[in-house]
């Protein structure tokens, strides 16, 4: 089934190494960005069935209750929606009251996921991030006040400054909140990010390769111990509760995604929308389209990139499956590249079945490059 993803570009402040499409928030635009997102969705959707929802950005929880229902409404009537569907909103604990956490629920959302980074206020500073690891906490008990049984946290190591030491406390803070979700992100320090003249400014740095190899290897063996498993490289949940809508995207799925800069797969075809939130309500409101850039994917192209994508899950792929999908074999054209990394334990093959080990994920990029 289709996967569906709204993207809300909006946010009460920008995080300083943030680098996706979103802007501040303004009432305004909100409204008619809420109504142009209405309108894609329903020019979109012709009775085909979709299963999971989720709403990104941005901060998806700055749009009112109501609003969130009403693209969900647009998305029931537009799509053949599971009556299980796995509904996402992403939230910062900020924008978090019982109040909101109670809406969201009756409009439908029934996943809610914390972009918390840090349960360690001086890390969140540094972050630009404006909750506190309290309200954090705070936060996901008012989503389960709420009645949301499905809560997934994120958190990002190798911060600026952090130790491994530190990275265990908010491993540790992560299990005694017990979402049944959490994402474990590798900061990223993009060119131009804030954050990297704060860095230099301020004379932070990050820890060395080997400590954050330490820290994700840690981290890891403490979420199993803590009742998670790990099911792709940076994600791991209790028994039933992985990420239906990302699984999408590592699977060899379909999706559709709606909103400025959303992107799409469907069909062996690619698109993406004008990045711009002005540009993009404009065209809506003139019954002009929304995508910008359109490109039909290759055959070559669409086994590298179910190969590279396959492979981020702990389970990895069926090489057999895969080449009968896409008419190849895929071991024999792709033994020769692989085997340095088998040798070393970085990859493992059972029978048909092809996977890397958790050494192997921290190398993940570089093993995978033979795919592209």
């Amino acid at each position: 089934m289709l996967g569906l993803y709204v993207h809300v570009p909006f946010c009460s402040s920008i995080c300083n190494y943030c680098n996706f499409n979103r802007g501040l928030f303004q009432g305004e635009l909100k409204d008619r960005y809420v109504a142009a997102v209405e309108r894609e969705i329903r020019a979109a959707g012709h009775g085909e069935p979709a299963d999971t929802i989720f709403f990104g950005g941005g901060t998806p929880s700055l749009l009112d209750p109501h609003e969130i229902g009403r693209l969900i409404t647009a998305a029931r009537e537009s799509f053949a929606l599971a009556p299980d569907s796995e509904i996402t909103l992403e939230t910062n604990p900020e924008t978090s009251t019982l109040e909101r956490m109670a809406g969201f629920r009756e409009a439908g959302v029934t996943r809610i996921s914390f972009g918390v980074q840090s349960f360690r206020d001086e890390e969140l500073q540094r972050l630009g991030r404006i909750h506190s690891a309290n309200r954090a906490r705070e936060a996901v008990r008012e989503a389960r006040a709420a009645g949301f049984d499905n809560v997934s946290l994120d958190l990002m190591m190798w911060l600026p400054q952090q130790t491994p030491a530190q990275w265990r406390e908010s491993v540790d803070a992560l299990i005694d909140v017990a979402p049944e979700h959490a994402s474990l992100y590798l900061l990223e320090l993009y060119p131009n990010s804030p954050l990297k003249e704060d860095m230099a400014r301020a004379g932070w740095s990050l820890a060395p390769d080997d400590d954050a190899a330490e820290m994700y290897l840690w981290s890891l063996e403490r979420l199993e111990r803590g009742g998670y498993e790990q099911y792709e490289i940076s994600n791991v949940s209790r028994q039933g509760f992985r990420s239906r809508h990302n699984l999408k995207y590592w699977q060899d799925g379909e999706w559709l995604g709606f909103g400025c800069g959303a992107h799409s797969t469907r069909g062996g075809v690619r698109w993406k929308n004008v990045a711009s939130t002005e540009e993009y309500i404009s065209r809506l409101h003139a019954g002009q389209t929304p995508v910008a850039e359109h490109r039909t994917l290759s055959r070559e192209t669409q086994l590298e990139e179910a190969l590279f994508t396959g492979l981020r899950l702990t389970e990895g792929l069926d090489l057999d499956d895969v080449g009968r999908r896409y008419d190849t074999d895929v071991w024999r054209r792709y033994a020769r590249p692989l085997q340095p990394s088998l040798d070393a334990g970085l990859a493992v093959r059972e029978g048909s079945r092809l996977r890397l080990s958790r050494d192997g994920m921290l190398l993940a990029n570089e093993i995978l490059s033979v795919f592209v």
